[in-house]
């Protein structure tokens, strides 16, 4: 048993280290220790036992090169910013939130690739829906980080958060030569990271224009997998013509992928009925079952039996004979049956053609979606954009915000519950419908993300004191939360208004609280040598307050930033309880025994403290170390106690 807790890591998950965790539990035999060049063991995967394994075997044409998939300059680079962990930090903002204590939304500020890191332990595999509405790649609005490999400096950079040395966000323009590459190499790792956040039965849609959709669909079937796809999604957005262009573009894509198709069960639920279609449903017999439509009583004659072709006879006698190619839906038995019942309809005279009674409350009824949301049902851009100016009181904030109700379909379809997803949030429109579809008594969530970039200089949004496009969409969600308040006030559902949650928490991405040991290659100067000395003595940011702390080690120990936090008194010292005391966490700047055997004593599933609180006493650390080995013998496997250090 080792003598010293566990550290705590201090960076989000390791992706490719978690890859090969999930590849071992399926295939331990093809793990082997090798020798590296300096003589150290290394574990490393013998890929001709792997291929033995999947039934694999080499043969001819294996070694040749030629193979079926989408490739592009920048591809491995990509995918190696995928397994860099990041080692940056959320920061708290209670002055921005609304309900920041009680709430489980989020609102976070900052670079959506180092967000998607940071959130891989706390939302691996707990988003219902994402939905993203990225940039179309129009050679104008396209901004990224010049130098991926340093995309957190150059975010801290350009959000002023640090001084820097010229790192940029830079706009992509069609002129250049890796225009399209460009967009790919943004894209594919936020879309891979993103799949990891989703639940088994979990959905993603993406906006996007004729610019990028073939590159979208071949990227989307390399992470998702082709068989993963559901739909492309047209989507209305203007009913004006447009006379700029050679072709007035009236619509965009929205493209729909799940993580895994389920065979029994339906990806995307049916919509609920319009009042179009409920207008079909009508009583003129007084039928005591209610409000019914009437639907053909035949089908294709291929798809009969012998029993399904005879000639009908009405109630008032008159026979109705089978048209050439048909048969009846019912055989003759089960189709008097039902005359008997009041369940087929001959028209107000009794000479009409015989159809079958469908009612409207005999079973849920809702449409299957269709590929095409037309602009009378979900709205336009130009709608959403002079909604949006209203809720802002005549301002125009921003020019092409996506309709409520566009969002509110595509949720309604995909999730009754769970969090709902958007990282590319924009002017927040996937909030205000997750807020809006609540009303009804859902129980969703939202996380998103949204880059700080600063609003054009001499714009409404500007003059009107919102530096960022962050800035506005959480300002939108503030003024909705007050509209629906308003809208609820002197109605009877009062009671179950207050229990939705209309709240959300800000977050910042920033560096670390902690300063990162760094491994130094011996020829380094002494003066270097020095200064990694003393940030190993004294690790913690002087700036950082305990609930900067609190945030940072919650996502790092893959507890979600909107867990029920609680401050206990433990043996004389301030605890934080998280999520019912499934982790306790004690920033004191000393622990003793006495804290020790109390935290124990409470087993909780994980305690994390800072190292530095045992002031140079390994004896006191190896026997914290005991204590909980021995706590954890009269426990299940697995339900021990994590101990940790930071």
């Amino acid at each position: 048993m080792n003598q010293y807790p566990e550290k705590l890591s201090g960076t989000s998950l390791d992706i490719s280290a978690d890859n090969r965790a999930r590849l071992k539990q399926l295939f331990p035999s093809v793990f082997t220790e090798t020798r590296t060049d300096k003589g150290e063991l290394a574990e490393s995967i013998d890929f001709e036992k792997l291929k033995a394994e999947l039934g694999t075997f080499s043969d001819l044409f294996e070694t040749r090169r030629e193979r079926y998939g989408m490739d592009w300059p920048g591809k491995k680079e990509a995918l190696r910013l995928i397994q860099t962990p990041s080692a940056a930090t959320l920061k708290p903002c209670r002055e921005e939130s609304v309900n920041f204590d009680t709430t489980e939304n989020l609102f976070i500020e900052g670079d959506n690739l180092e967000v998607l890191k940071l959130l891989q332990k706390s939302y691996y595999g707990k988003i219902k829906m994402i939905y993203i509405d990225p940039p179309y790649n129009t050679g104008k609005e396209f901004i990224y980080p010049d130098n991926f490999s340093e995309s957190l400096e150059t975010y801290l950079e350009y959000a002023g958060l640090i001084d820097g040395d010229g790192k940029k966000f830079s706009t992509n323009t069609a002129n250049e030569g890796r225009f399209h590459t460009k967009w790919l190499n943004m894209m594919y790792p936020r879309l891979y990271l993103a799949r990891n956040l989703l639940r088994d039965d979990g959905v993603i849609f993406i906006s996007i224009d004729d610019n990028e959709v073939n590159n979208l669909r071949k990227l989307c079937d390399e992470i998702f997998g082709e068989e993963n796809f559901i739909g492309t999604f047209i989507w209305e957005k203007r009913t004006n013509r447009e006379n700029r262009k050679v072709v007035s573009v009236r619509h965009d894509y929205i493209i729909c992928y799940c993580k895994i198709k389920n065979p029994e069960a339906r990806a995307l639920k049916q919509q609920a009925m319009s009042e179009k279609a409920l207008a079909s449903y009508k009583n003129p017999d007084n039928d005591p079952r209610g409000l019914w439509k009437s639907d053909p009583a035949t089908a294709q004659a291929g798809h009969g039996t012998k029993s399904q072709f005879y000639t009908l006879t009405a109630p008032n006698g008159k026979q109705h004979s089978l048209e050439s190619g048909r048969c009846w839906l019912y055989t003759k038995h089960v189709m008097q049956d039902a005359i008997s019942d009041g369940r087929i309809w001959f028209g107000r005279d009794g000479n009409g053609v015989p159809r079958i009674k469908t009612y409207l409350d005999e079973k849920d009824r809702g449409l299957t979606p269709e590929t095409i949301w037309f602009a009378e049902d979900v709205s336009t851009t130009e709608n959403s954009k002079n909604q949006l100016k209203e809720l802002f009181e005549g301002v125009s904030v921003f020019e092409t915000p996506k309709p409520v109700d566009l969002l509110k379909l595509a949720i309604q379809i995909s999730s009754d519950d769970g969090i709902v997803l958007d990282f590319f949030a924009g002017s927040a429109t996937t909030a205000h419908a997750v807020l809006d579809l609540n009303k009804d008594g859902g129980n969703r969530n939202f996380v998103l993300v949204q880059l700080p970039e600063p609003c054009e200089p001499n714009s409404e949004a500007s003059k009107a004191g919102y530096d960022t496009i962050a800035d506005i969409g959480k300002e939108r969600i503030r003024r909705a939360i007050i509209n629906l308040n308003k809208e609820q006030e002197g109605k009877l559902d009062l009671d179950q208004s207050s229990q939705q949650d209309r709240g959300f928490k800000v977050l910042k991405l920033d560096q670390s609280n902690f300063k990162q040991w760094q491994a130094l290659d011996p020829s380094a100067p002494v003066a270097k040598i020095e200064e990694q000395l003393e940030l190993h003595i004294d690790h913690i940011s002087h700036t950082a307050t305990p609930e900067d702390l609190l945030y940072e080690i919650l996502l790092k120990a893959g507890f979600k930033p909107t867990e029920k936090v609680e401050t206990k008194q433990i043996a004389g010292r301030n605890v934080f309880s998280v999520a019912d005391g499934a982790l306790l966490l004690c920033l004191e700047d000393t622990v003793t025994k006495e804290v020790i055997d109390a935290i124990a004593e409470a087993e909780p599933m994980q305690f994390i403290c800072l190292d530095s609180a045992f002031h140079g006493n390994d004896q006191l650390k190896a026997n914290a170390v005991q204590t909980f080995a021995a706590r954890n013998m009269q426990r299940e496997k697995h339900n021990q106690i994590i101990f940790k250090t930071v």
